[in-house]
């Protein structure tokens, strides 16, 4: 009985983290941050955002802005109070809900003219994380989802319940 309830437990708590970790953090623009006269839309065409993960615009706090708008915002490059514009230098956006998300430079014409804004489309969370391609990265770093050391580790945990 005390086995049975100690695995419901270890399921719950598998349960849980697995959902959480399944969350992926995305700076914007890489190491480039969130800056003039970058391509916002190359970085994010080979992207896939799901609810749950984050965007952090990494930017010098004064220089720029980040406003939430709408696509006709968006198109505009206008924000207005309601827009929640962040301010921080270093602002961190959770993905919350699916669908289009619109992001802009309200300061001076960055948007019109400089190209600071972003448009990402995000989809509904999963519970089995899609394949994805080992890649490298620029600073030539392989980048490896670090799930899976988590995962072996749960198993191992499991393995040596049941001994």
């Amino acid at each position: 009985m005390a086995t049975s309830r100690l695995s419901i437990v270890f399921m719950l708590t598998f349960f849980v983290l697995a959902t959480s970790i399944y969350a992926k953090e995305y700076i914007v623009g890489d190491e480039n941050g969130w800056k003039l006269d970058f391509d916002y839309q190359t970085w994010a065409k080979d992207k896939v955002f799901h609810v749950g993960d984050t965007l952090v615009f990494n930017y010098a706090a004064g220089a720029h802005n980040v406003a939430k708008v709408n696509g006709t915002g968006f198109q505009q490059c206008s924000t207005s109070a309601s827009n929640g514009i962040m301010t921080s230098g270093r602002d961190v956006v959770p993905l919350q809900t699916p669908g289009r998300k619109w992001y802009i430079c309200g300061v001076g014409k960055h948007c019109e003219s400089r190209n600071m804004k972003l448009v990402i489309t995000v989809l509904p969370q999963t519970w089995a994380p899609a394949p994805s391609p080992i890649a490298t990265s620029t600073s030539g770093k392989l980048a490896v989802p670090t799930i899976y050391g988590f995962v072996v580790g749960l198993f191992a945990s499991l393995l040596l319940l049941l001994v």
